[in-house]
Order: structure tokens, then sequence, then C-alpha cells
């Protein structure tokens, strides 16, 4: 979910979610799409890095999507993932790209249902990671946390799985983090997106932060392609529990028809400029809502399964 706050968390700066009362969605709204509708079939995606860097990689998925299932396709990048959850609980948006996070918000809300995923070299789980730059003094996560109070920790967006859930439970387990402006290190800051985090912690601008092992492993192949160091520059000091990676998900209401004719196109998507953005994806595979059961737990948990 780089500099984005989308889902597209390949999910831009994550920012913060709007707040506000809002009506209950209905049931029924969605109807099955007939081909040659006039309606285009609306895709959303809540970037995870930065969305010009994205754009080339969205308007080919658009023209596949389109081939795929003979109708117009129009690919969107959401500001954040509240606007997200709710077009999809209003059935105003088809398709989504989510964060594991905000995908089980999306499900516990209105029924949203993930029918796709994506393998990062032959895989389809990655990790959250906390890093520092390769000369601190720090080599794992207890000796960082020895120096807590001197210590400015950087997060990806508050609605990241892999850039504030996993990492932030870790730490309030530990007993230094509950939120952003109550912890035990100098200063917590949200950056919006991962690949924002990797910079600041390669600059040393901050001494550590939380991101997504797949979105860093694609941003280190990207600087090694273009002679960057930043390989050289980071290293892990904790990786959580594996994940299932990002969702793509449907409105509950979608029908059958529909959905295999997704599924399909994402699986014959072989094009290195879509695979790419999703965290440098090797391919598109088929995912369900028991892979997130360890993020449902993790959310409940840390009482995040609304978006405020």
């Amino acid at each position: 979910m780089k500099k984005w706050l989308v889902a597209v968390g390949v999910v831009l700066a994550l920012a913060g979610c709007g707040g506000g009362e809002t009506e209950q969605p209905t049931e029924g709204t969605e109807q099955p799409e007939s081909e040659g509708t006039s309606e285009p079939f609306e895709v959303a995606v809540i970037p995870s890095q930065t969305v010009g860097e994205m754009q080339t990689g969205l308007d080919l998925l658009e023209e596949r999507l389109a081939d795929g299932l003979g109708r117009e396709v129009k690919v969107e990048s959401y500001p954040n993932y509240n606007a997200v959850v709710e077009a999809l609980n209003f059935n105003h948006i088809d398709l989504a790209f989510l964060g594991p996070l905000t995908y089980v918000i999306a499900h516990e809300q209105s029924g949203a249902k993930a029918i796709v995923t994506q393998e990062v070299e032959g895989s389809p789980y990655y990790y959250s990671y906390i890093i520092t730059h390769a000369d601190a003094q720090w080599e794992s996560l207890d000796e960082l946390l020895e120096d807590a109070a001197e210590v400015d920790l950087a997060f990806a967006s508050i609605s990241s799985t892999s850039g504030h859930l996993m990492p932030g439970l870790e730490l309030r387990q530990r007993g230094y983090y509950e939120s952003e402006d109550q912890h035990q290190f100098n200063q917590v800051q949200f950056a919006g997106s991962h690949d924002i985090v990797a910079s600041l912690v390669q600059e040393q601008t901050v001494d550590a932060g939380a991101i997504d092992s797949a979105i860093l492993e694609a941003l280190m192949k990207e600087a090694d392609a273009n002679g960057g160091s930043l390989r050289d520059d980071v290293k892990v000091i904790w990786q959580s529990e594996q994940l299932y990676q990002y969702p793509w998900v449907v409105p509950s209401e979608m029908d059958d028809e529909t959905i295999a004719a997704i599924q399909e196109t994402f699986y014959q998507i072989d094009d290195p400029e879509i695979l790419q953005i999703f965290g440098g994806a090797s391919a598109f595979v088929e995912a369900d809502h028991s892979k997130y059961a360890d993020v449902l737990e993790a959310a409940r948990e840390f009482d995040m399964l609304t978006l405020e």
C-alpha cells in the first residue's frame, strides 16, 4: 500500500482519514454489469508510493482491465483510506486496491470481498520491517528501545498494515507506543508513504522507520539499477510474522461472473510496468478473506476497525 497513502498503500501521502458520521450502506444496490454498459468500471487505488511514479503502470492496468472486461475502465488514485472504504460500502466503485488493514475494515463494515492479490518472487507473503541507517549503533529492536527517548521514529500511514499497525502493535505490547502523541520516543511522525520512510531513514532525518518489505526491496532494486546506495544505507532491525499481500477488493454485491472476469484478467497480466508498481510483483493470484485473519485480530487488539 510508496509516496502514497493507497491501498496502492502500490496503497498519496498516506494521509489522515476523514471523519464524520455516515449513514449505513444499503444492500442490493449493486447490479450485475452487462456488456456494453455506458457506465465506466470504477477502480480505486490508494498509493503506497508517489502517484507520479506509478502513473504509467496504472494507465496500462486501465487498458488491460478494459480489454478483459469489454468495457470502459477508469482507474483513479484516492487521497485516503476512508474515502475508498466509504466508496466501497456504498457501491460507488467496482474494484479497489487496499492495504490488508483497510480491507478488513471494509469487510467488517459492508462485506467487501478480497478476490486477487500479488505474488512477489513467487510468494504472496510480505513482512513489516523496522529499519534504521546502516551506520546506526543498533542491531536489533531491543537495542533501539534501550535508547527510545533519543529516537525519532517514522511510520508510513496511520492506516497502513506494515507501515503502522503491525509495528505499532509490537511497540505497544512492549510498552513504548500508544499513538503519535503518546509514546516513549523522542518523536513519532507519519511520513505518508513507504518510500518516504525509506528516504527519511537513508538520509538520517529519522533514526528508524516502519516499512513494507516488498516495497523496500523494490526500492532497493530500483536504486541498484540507477546506481543508488539504498541497499547499503539501511538495515532491518525487526521483522513481523508473514503477512498476506495487499488485496484487490470488490463490493459485497458484485456478481460472480464479473468477479471471475476480473480475476482472469489479472492472472494474465505480465507487463513489467504494471507488476513493478505493486511491490515488484511477479504475478497476480487469487485471494480470499481467510488469509487476513491475523490482520483482523491485530486491528481488533489495536482498536482500529473504524476509520476516523
